[in-house]
């Protein structure tokens, strides 16, 4: 439902794991132009087993391979371009999210915890639009979306959508909006599984803000 969200002819960056399967998804007829930080624009979908460039990589580290048209650039240059504002569309993995769009993704905060930061922090300020693709809930089963988070900050009010495998709701200024849930549930049976009131907006309908 991510992909089918994302404006045809965008500009967009995928963070690692989860978000790269919009790459998968993309509705027939439409084209999603995606970048990676390390340096590529027009990236395309994985080669086929024994055909890998170990020199063609998105930014997890994971063979990918070059659509016609596609631009070569130093980092330097792919971090001014999501800094210039010239990318539409992020699609980002979340720790947590609050109810108003705050995203925490790159530390838990502990002591022990390994620096990972990323190109996180340049994205959530430079991208236009920032969608979050997540379970639901940590393998602990406690909540992601959240009223607040507890985890140090990637983002304030920055996410504008969040895809889980149990609903796809909106950060507003309001408070989480659900615009779809996952076949067989509830709005109780997702709220139940949720740290923040979750509002009814699904006969409102329309691309991601």
């Amino acid at each position: 439902m991510a992909a089918a969200d994302i404006p045809d002819g965008s500009y967009v960056n995928l963070g690692i794991g989860i978000p790269e399967l919009v790459a998968r998804s993309v509705p027939a007829g439409r084209q999603l132009i995606f970048h990676t930080e390390n340096g590529l624009l027009g990236v395309g979908p994985p080669p086929a087993e024994g055909n890998e460039d170990p020199e063609l990589i998105n930014a997890g580290k994971k063979p990918v391979t070059a659509i016609p048209g596609a631009a070569y650039f130093h980092h330097a240059d792919s971090f001014a371009m999501i800094r210039g504002g010239h990318i539409d569309v992020c699609v980002l993995g979340a720790m947590q999210v609050s109810e108003t769009g705050d995203l925490a993704n790159w530390s838990t905060g502990e002591p022990d915890a390994i620096p990972a930061v990323g190109g996180a922090m340049d994205l959530v300020a430079g991208v236009k639009t920032i969608l979050v693709l997540t379970e639901h809930t940590t393998r602990d089963g406690e909540p992601k979306l959240l009223r607040t988070c507890t985890f140090p900050l990637t983002g304030v009010g920055v996410v504008s959508r969040v895809y889980t495998n149990l609903a796809v709701a909106d950060a507003t200024p309001r408070g989480f909006v659900a615009r779809a849930l996952a076949p067989g549930l509830s709005l109780a049976d997702v709220q139940r599984w949720t740290g923040a009131p979750l509002a009814d907006g699904r006969s409102t309908t329309g691309r991601a803000p």
